[in-house]
């Protein structure tokens, strides 16, 4: 089943675009300023096109990381949170102005797992986004490393892989695209899957490839992701985040990997 062209029919679409560390970061963690301003571009162009985005980006662990002379991503909760906070000002200052160049508003908002686990703080996310949107101002979501405590816990986003779900989820988006360093999922023929319409046994089918010393997720945080974003009804993509690749996506061309809605099993 091919993707259905978002763009026509002139509708409101609700997309949830979350791009991974090492999409938008040299390997040193210093940002990666063509990566971002090419993202930045294509976002802009869905949202002419017709869509409303929620952005979640990740990244700011590993600015912090360059910013501070680190020679890679620490150890330690306290010191991760450290380069979250002296990370997320320099990133958050790159998407302003590179927003700004398309003459579009930024909101930023840091969440945490508890945001999600108490109904009147998610409600009160929910809210917050919508009323963003209304206004024409792209939401920038990242989780609070600052603050969060949940990886003493072993609980983590996974890169915000987990929390991008948890925001389409929440605002009931009608796509999801993660986007990452490769084309998709790779078959063990090293060649791009184009689509996935049976969920079950996925995770044979490819190679999970390992993830950055920069970052936490992985090919195999996605698929969680994934499968809980298609169970819940919403059409998904992994994609490659350092090509110019949203518009093709939502123009039906075969671009990344493609889930459709409601194929768990």
């Amino acid at each position: 089943m091919p993707p259905r062209r978002f763009s026509e029919g002139g509708e409101t679409v609700r997309t949830v675009v979350k791009v991974g560390t090492h999409a938008i970061a040299a390997k040193s963690g210093r940002p990666d300023y063509a990566a971002l301003k090419r993202l930045v571009g294509q976002i802009c162009a869905l949202r002419r096109d017709g869509h409303e985005v929620v952005f979640v980006s990740s990244g700011a662990v590993a600015a912090g990381v360059e910013a501070l002379g680190l020679s890679s991503r620490p150890a330690s909760v306290h010191d991760v949170q450290m380069c979250a906070a002296v990370g997320q000002a320099r990133f958050i200052y790159e998407y302003e102005k590179l927003f700004a160049e398309h003459g579009v508003k930024i909101g930023q908002l840091l969440l945490t797992h508890y945001d999600f686990e108490d109904h009147a703080r998610a409600q009160n996310v929910k809210q917050a986004i919508a009323r963003l949107l209304e206004s024409g101002i792209v939401p920038i979501v990242n989780e609070n490393d600052v603050v969060a405590d949940e990886e003493l816990k072993g609980q983590t986003f996974g890169d915000n892989d987990w929390l991008s779900y948890l925001i389409a989820k929440l605002v009931r988006a009608d796509a999801l695209v993660l986007l990452t360093t490769v084309d998709g999922l790779l078959g063990p023929d090293g060649r791009r899957i184009r689509e996935i319409s049976r969920f079950r046994n996925v995770a044979k089918l490819v190679h999970p490839g390992e993830k950055g010393n920069l970052s936490r997720g992985g090919m195999s945080s996605k698929l969680k992701a994934v499968r809980a974003a298609v169970a819940s009804g919403i059409d998904t993509w992994i994609a490659n985040g350092r090509r110019a690749s949203l518009v093709p996506i939502f123009a039906g061309k075969s671009v990344g990997t493609f889930f459709p809605a409601s194929t768990v099993g």
